[in-house]
């Protein structure tokens, strides 16, 4: 097994990824490496190949330019495919086994859970497991909260229905809550422990968005 100082060297080389360089968008990164090192416990995986796979998985994030279209904000590129594709290329220069590599690759590519991928390795699991539970809870509201004022879309329409499903269509925040937010329910989760954290961050997120209905159409 990798040491400390083995991780902590290659998210130090990771980090020129990301755009500008200065670690723009990585302490989402940092959370997913958190999450993945608690819900690895009790598993049967490697840790190297889920901590090499935590630190390359979103290392093409910054290809992956938004743009702004009539049907909403669309990716130019998969930055999964992208990053699965360069992830030999800097593995390779560090002492990371090459036997584990494949695997690492395997994690990158299928660890967007909305592509539809199976994640065919515990491993992949984890991985898919600690990303999707970033997108709930606290955090995602804030980041929502965020966007909605960066791109200067309205909080909350009644005019405009929620939709089964999501689509990627511009929206209000609280749609983008309930069309694909909460489509990430606890029992979607790989592993227990997921399952268990999910539970909390989905009610949270529920909870919100219930409160906030609530309160424009002054029923609370």
């Amino acid at each position: 097994m990798m040491n400390e100082k083995f991780f902590a060297d290659l998210r130090k080389d990771v980090l020129p990824y990301f755009e500008n360089g200065d670690g723009h968008g990585f302490d989402h990164v940092d959370r997913v490496y958190g999450l993945a090192l608690n819900i690895s416990q009790g598993e049967s995986v490697d840790m190297d190949i889920v901590r090499a796979s935590v630190l390359l998985h979103d290392v093409a994030r910054s290809k992956e330019k938004m743009r702004d279209t009539p049907t909403g904000f669309k990716g130019s590129l998969c930055h999964a495919e992208e990053g699965a594709k360069m992830v030999p290329g800097i593995l390779r220069k560090t002492a990371f086994p090459y036997g584990k590599i494949d695997s690492v690759v395997h994690s990158v590519a299928v660890h967007r859970y909305s592509k539809g991928l199976e994640a065919k390795t515990r491993e992949a699991q984890v991985l898919q497991d600690a990303d999707r539970l970033d997108a709930l809870g606290a955090i995602i509201l804030v980041r929502m909260v965020e966007a909605t004022v960066a791109w200067g879309r309205p909080f909350y329409d009644p005019s405009i229905p929620i939709k089964d499903v999501y689509d990627g269509s511009k929206s209000t925040m609280i749609n983008h809550i309930y069309e694909k937010i909460l489509k990430i329910t606890p029992d979607s989760f790989h592993t227990p422990k997921a399952r268990e954290l999910a539970v909390g961050r989905y009610a949270f997120v529920k909870d919100f968005a219930e409160r906030y209905v609530g309160e424009v159409e002054g029923r609370m």
